[in-house]
Order: structure tokens, then sequence, then C-alpha cells
């Protein structure tokens, strides 16, 4: 299974969310063999690595985001993943709008696999305060744990 993050630059929301939902796979559901990257529906930051915040709050919960690096989401990132996740409802309609009709069913928004959160959208934080960070995290490790329950239904003997 490959899954791609995506925001709008590839340098908070998205990279927090490969790194994190890397390490959980690893840890909690090594079975599954999830491949998983990040990418931007706007070319703001090519090659440039995460915002220095995202990456002080991700070592805080020991996720390591050093070695990423931000890139456009391509053409054929459409057939290459199995899934890719939106991280907020422009991204998703930038997606959609961008995407063949026959992987339309495979873009989703991240938080659709944490419905007991109670917003829908993992907001852009790049803007705002150190807290904005932290919620972005709480809300990716929700949806993380959220989309490894979600494959493990799906993948036999999981």
């Amino acid at each position: 299974m490959k899954v791609l993050c995506v925001c709008l630059g590839n340098i908070c929301r998205s990279p927090t969310a490969e790194a994190v939902l890397r390490a959980l796979a690893a840890r909690e559901a090594p079975e599954l063999a999830l491949t998983v990257d990040s990418a931007g529906t706007a070319n703001y930051h090519p090659g440039a690595p995460p915002d220095r915040r995202s990456q002080a709050a991700a070592r805080l919960r020991h996720y390591d985001l050093s070695g990423l690096r931000a890139r456009e989401v391509l053409a054929s990132d459409y057939a290459t993943f199995d899934l890719i996740l939106a991280m907020d409802r422009s991204n998703l309609r930038d997606l959609l709008n961008s995407a063949p009709r026959a992987a339309h069913g495979r873009i989703q928004l991240f938080l659709d696999y944490a419905p007991e959160q109670p917003v829908r959208e993992v907001a852009d934080p790049y803007f705002g305060g150190p807290s904005g960070f932290e919620d972005v995290l709480d809300l990716i490790e929700a949806a993380s744990r959220g989309l490894l329950r979600h494959l493990r239904t799906r993948v036999p003997g999981a």
C-alpha cells in the first residue's frame, strides 16, 4: 500500500503526516508494509526542508522530519499511489481537479480517518503560533492511527 499525504506547499502539514504515518506504521502495523510520501499542490518550496517549527514540534514527539524535502504533486502520483490524502478541502479540490477520473476514488481528506475529531481539516499552521503545530500533530496522529486501523481490516492476516 502506497500513501501520499498532500498539503499546499509540502513544508508543514504533509511532511508531518508523512513522518508520523511512516513511524506509526513501522511501530504499530509493520505487517502493512506501508510506503508513505508527501507532496504539495503548489510548487512554492521545491527541495526545501520542512518548516523549522514543524520539525521542532515533531522532534518533541520523537518524529524526524529532517530528511524530507518539499515537492509538488506529479501527474504520475495519481497512478503510483493507492491512497492520496489531502489535509484540507482546498487541497482536496485541487487534487480532484488535476487527477484523472479513475483516481478520484483514491483521493480523500486525511481526517476522514479520524471521525472522532470535531474538525474535518488539518489547518495550515504556517502563519499562526506554536500551538498550531501541536494541533497539527494531534490531528495527524489521530488520523494516522485511524488509517492504520482501517487498513488492517482490509489486509488478510493483518
